[in-house]
Formats: C-alpha cells, structure tokens, sequence
C-alpha cells in the first residue's frame, strides 16, 4: 500500500520509518541536526509550497509535508488510544 504525502507525492508504506511533526520536533538539536545532514545529502524533498506541518522519514529520502502528522498516521491505519 501507498501513503499520499500531498502535492504529486506518494511513498509505499513499507519504506516509511517515521512521521514526526515538524513545530514539536524542531527544537530539537538533533532533529536539526539530522534534517541539516538530510539537507546537506539531497534526501529531502519538499512536497508542498504551502507552510509544513509533517516530516516524514523514509529509507532513501525525507520529505517535508504541509499534511499534519495525524493526518498521515491516519492514513497509515495507525491508531492512537
């Protein structure tokens, strides 16, 4: 199965390793850190010009979404209790 991340992006569920959301992570050094790297490796991929809410960590590439990370969890079948 697929995940739809917005724009023209999809990426098979399987590859996904994490979704995170992006004002809660990023006052985390390491988070900063670890997107800086992404960034400097050309893994990331923007997939929306609108304001990001999400990131979401795949094997080969990160990509940046403006799709909330409920949302995308939602769309994994993951549930909350």
């Amino acid at each position: 199965m697929y995940l739809f991340l917005g724009g023209n992006a999809t990426v098979n569920k399987s590859s996904v390793i994490g979704i995170f959301d992006i004002e809660e992570c990023s006052v985390s050094r390491i988070t900063a850190d670890f997107l800086n790297s992404e960034q400097k490796q050309g893994r990331v991929v923007s997939v929306s010009e609108d304001m990001p809410k999400a990131f979401v960590v795949c094997e080969k590439n990160t990509y940046i979404t403006n799709v909330s990370n409920d949302t995308l969890n939602k769309r994994c079948g993951v549930k909350f209790t």
